[in-house]
């Protein structure tokens, strides 16, 4: 036990290769470094000279330093002696050296791995392991793989000759972490530790601390000074999720009536928490968050003991736990579905109509339960469109339903109100009839262009209005978009001038967006048959409302039908939070400067409205000094969700979470963890688009992390180390790896088959990923399925990159937006017969497919955990069988993140590279 919480706080070195002794010639930051098609050397080498070269640094950050340094070169006394190396940059066009490895001390080998604390001395120095066991390590897994060579791709080799397999692994992290915590209970108490990572199968215990699953912060101790803050440049933040999802062994979040909870602060608005302290006998607390003093009414009066805790404390969940639920007394209208269909001259010609209405008749009976007395209590209403809206009177008591024709589009008016919104109980055989009927219309419109989707959007909001009651509203869209009502004109998309255009929301949709917000209506968007055409996106008000957008082409095959029933069932059946607002208290000596995520921001960034948010949405906090923090006191930070449930009662949900501050940099990068960072990195960027150019924030980010990496080389390592180390903290070894993926992603950094919709969409989709989710984005899993077995199962992940694949083998590449099937040239014919009944390699079909059901092992089991994955994936992503040397091999080649990426993003080991030494001319 003790080897282990010692192996954890020391840092990790790598040497990397060194050309010559003496002052350094290092790389400038290039701003072609990561381009497409530039991608080929560094450019731009600083010339040796006596003064120490300046790093060229993007815009918003300093290039000049006040006092250069020199970096520490002497080696570790455990080890040789060796020179004072510095690098020269290699020839323009021409590979470094290859990598060597630097003995400073000495130590057992444990296990065949490369980057293992087992393999590092006492200063935290990477050994170098003996040949076999190099040549152990490099031989696949004979759980987690097949026998046979792995692939040789030029995108995974090192252009400085480093080998991947050296540096940290994001798949080890994961799993040491996973082995440390799986089935054991991790207490959240105040001041909170370091929890286990997201991806982690664990249990939860409140003590006293909201649940990481809840607010995870960027680092659980914050330096104490601003300027210590802003030298170290390791982020400031929290990621919130505040309705995630539970262990199912973990306590639901206990739910208190308004009347009988202890009321917060008076002055500031802050909620009771443990964090309150109580003074005088328990008469009056001390509120954490504005300093002031508050009087305990006479009738929830408890008397405190020594340790200044109340009598009732653990009764209470507003005294004990960091989580808890207040049920208010008022009560509003119950959520609502509303459903939109085209039904133009477009939708009757292509044929789609008739599917949409035959999956809608299925969605009614799926929601409709006798038993589920709250479900049959829903109330549904129906419009189509084409260039009149047409309003359907649902009321039981009318022999037939009636349809109200409105011609006036220009200023929508409701003609009536009653009927429009009838309990599905009393309406379902009615909405259905309707359904029956509606594929036999003959449109009216002559070939006249259908209503735009965002006016169909006002009239299902005046719908709701009505009422007076929040909902869902589900648009059907066959008709072309019309590209002048969604945003600007696409003639500036492409120009170099305007590069921020593209991710920008129209006036007209913002202020739509801002009336569904108001209402609590989220607008969930389907379009069909559209064409990927300039910047006609309708994306906006979807984002901006909690919905979402869904792509569909003729909706003729059997695979887009099923999507399409699973993306209707995952958004009636997603328990969803309206008109939510969401409010940040810190302690006085902190202050939130920024809020990012899918919603329309405010001029507090501490307070945000949103029309809808589910399990899935998350929001990234950003935190400043206002004044020195105590180590005596810490902090408190506590975020309060105000909303209403499906059923009308208004809740508010609140999360409390105290934190350690401390004077020392150390502390701060020892309880940090590089997960957490890149998702509040991640959603600051993809917010950032709208305003900066892509380029800029490429670069901002690779010389943000640069000055974190030089900051713990400088202040945090215990131990001289030569330039050729390469010195990371610990739980940040893999934050390198991350950072890379994310500025490599097609929102950022586009490649030629990039289209405008799929980055459009892929960015409303990650703004509003928690964690876990974003983790497994931007660094997915590869599952090999080890089929010579007599049963089938998975091995153990594997690292993304090609040289991870074995040409004869089987793999599962899974992240939240796509799903691949690899197949090596080499697999078994036998594999094959069990999988597709064909055991020709050249005749199996490629492309998204549905897995032919067959009764045979290794079907039933890929089939099984396609079906697992899915399910719980917050997007219903179809499955692509990718054959090796296909033409469509870079779909794989985009999820295998440690390589180069078919969009010009470098390698994990040149980026890594890139960094060192970029952070050692930091130190001159």
């Amino acid at each position: 036990m003790l080897i282990s919480c010692v192996r954890q706080i020391l840092p990790c070195r790598l040497s990397l290769p060194l050309r010559s002794q003496g002052k350094m010639d290092v790389p400038a930051s290039s701003p072609t470094y990561g381009q497409e098609g530039l991608w080929g050397c560094y450019y731009g080498w600083a010339p040796s000279a006596t003064t120490p070269p300046q790093l060229n640094s993007p815009a918003g950050f300093s290039n000049t330093f006040q006092t250069p340094y020199q970096c520490q070169t002497s080696t570790c006394q455990a080890g040789p002696a060796a020179p004072h190396p510095a690098p020269h940059p290699p020839p323009v066009g021409q590979p470094g050296p290859p990598p060597r490895l630097q003995p400073t001390g000495s130590g057992g080998l444990e296990r065949p791995s490369h980057w293992n604390t087992n393999y590092q001395d006492q200063n935290g120095a990477l050994l170098r392991p003996a040949a076999d066991t190099i040549c152990k390590a490099q031989s696949p897994s004979e759980k987690g793989t097949q026998p046979g060579s792995k692939l040789s791709s030029p995108s995974s080799e090192s252009r400085y000759g480093l080998d991947p397999q050296l540096l940290p692994s994001a798949v080890q992290v994961l799993q040491e972490d996973q082995v440390e915590w799986k089935g054991k209970t991790f207490v959240s108490e105040p001041p909170s530790s370091l929890p286990p990572l997201s991806t982690t199968d664990c249990i939860i215990e409140d003590k006293g601390n909201a649940s990481p699953r809840f607010i995870r912060c960027t680092t659980y101790s914050f330096p104490s000074e601003a300027q210590s803050a802003q030298q170290s440049h390791l982020p400031l933040g929290a990621i919130l999720a505040p309705l995630a999802k539970q262990h199912k062994a973990e306590r639901p979040v206990p739910v208190c009536d308004e009347g009988e909870c202890l009321r917060g602060c008076v002055e500031c608005g802050a909620y009771m928490c443990p964090s309150m302290t109580w003074q005088d006998c328990g008469q009056r607390f001390h509120c954490p968050f504005c300093g002031k003093y508050n009087e305990v009414a006479w009738q929830l009066y408890q008397p405190t003991d020594c340790h200044s805790r109340r009598a009732d404390a653990d009764k209470r969940p507003e005294l004990s736990l960091g989580s808890y639920e207040i049920l208010e007394r008022n009560k509003e209208e119950a959520a609502s579905l509303l459903l939109a269909v085209d039904v133009s001259d477009t939708s009757l010609t292509v044929g789609q109509l008739e599917s949409i209405c035959q999956q809608l008749h299925t969605l009614l009976d799926t929601v409709y339960r006798e038993e589920d007395t709250e479900q049959c209590a829903l109330r549904v209403g129906l419009l189509t469109y084409d260039h009149r809206v047409h309003l359907y009177n649902l009321s039981a008591s009318l022999s037939r339903p009636h349809m109200l024709v409105v011609t006036e589009t220009d200023e929508l008016e409701l003609p009536l109100t009653e009927g429009l919104l009838v309990p599905l109980s009393e309406c379902k055989h009615i909405i259905q009839s309707v359904l029956q009927q509606i594929p036999l219309f003959t449109s009216e419109s002559q070939g006249s262009a259908s209503l735009p989707h965002d006016t169909v959007v006002s009239m299902g909001l005046k719908i709701l209005q009505a009422v007076g009651c929040p909902g869902k509203l589900l648009v059907f869209h066959s008709s072309p978009l019309c590209e002048s009502l969604s945003r600007p004109a696409s003639s500036g998309f492409f120009n170099s001038s305007k590069p921020k255009s593209l991710f920008q929301s129209s006036d007209s949709a913002v202020s739509l967006a801002k009336a569904c917000v108001s209402q609590g209506c989220s607008v969930h968007l389907f379009l069909f048959a559209q064409q990927d055409v300039g910047g006609a996106w309708p994306g906006d008000i979807p984002h901006l409302t909690g919905g979402g957008l869904y792509y569909y082409n003729s909706l003729q095959s059997k695979l887009e039908k099923e999507q399409l029933n699973c993306d209707l069932n995952r958004i009636v059946e997603t328990v969803t939070a309206y008109k939510a607002q969401l409010r940040v208290f810190t302690s006085k000596e902190l202050s939130v400067s920024g809020c990012y995520g899918s919603f329309i921001p405010s001029g507090c960034p501490g307070l945000v409205a949103m029309a809808a948010l589910n399990w899935n949405t998350a929001l990234a906090l950003e935190f400043t000094h206002s004044r020195p923090l105590s180590e005596a006191q810490g902090i408190a930070i506590q975020v309060v969700l105000s909303y209403t449930d499906p059923h009308g009662e208004k809740r508010t949900r609140v999360h409390s979470l105290s934190l350690r501050c401390s004077a020392s940099l150390l502390e701060s990068f020892r309880n940090s963890q590089a997960e957490t960072v890149l998702t509040f990195y991640c959603k600051k960027m993809y917010c950032a688009v709208v305003e900066r150019p892509l380029q800029c924030l490429r670069e901002e980010l690779q010389a943000e992390v640069t000055e974190l990496l030089a900051c713990y080389r400088k202040h945090c390592s215990s131990a001289p180390v030569s330039s050729g180390q390469l010195v990371l903290p610990a739980f940040l070894k893999v934050l390198p790896v991350y950072v890379n993926s994310l500025r490599k992603s097609e929102v950022v950094l586009p490649g030629i088959r990039s289209s405008v919709h799929q980055r459009l969409l892929l960015r409303s989709r990650i703004l509003s990923m928690d964690t876990k989710t974003t983790v497994s984005h931007f660094y997915p899993c590869v599952l090999p399925l080890c089929v010579g077995d007599e049963r089938p199962h998975v091995g153990e992940v594997v690292r993304c990159s090609a040289s991870s694949l074995d040409p004869s083998g089987l793999y599962l590449a899974y992240s939240p937006s796509a799903l691949v099937l690899w197949m090596g040239h080499g697999v078994s014919r036998q594999a094959l017969m069990e999988l597709f009944s064909n055991s020709c390699f050249s005749s199996v079909t490629s492309g998204e497919i549905k897995m032919p059901i067959l009764d045979t092992p290794l079907s039933v089991h890929v089939r099984t955990l396609i079906e697992t994955l899915q399910l719980n994936s917050p997007f219903t992503a179809s499955l692509k069988v990718v054959k090796q040397g296909d033409s469509c091999e870079d779909t794989i080649q985009r999820l295998l993140v440690e390589d180069k990426s078919p969009n010009g993003g470098a390698s994990y080991a040149d980026f890594l590279y890139h960094l060192h030494i970029n952070s050692l001319r930091l130190l001159l």
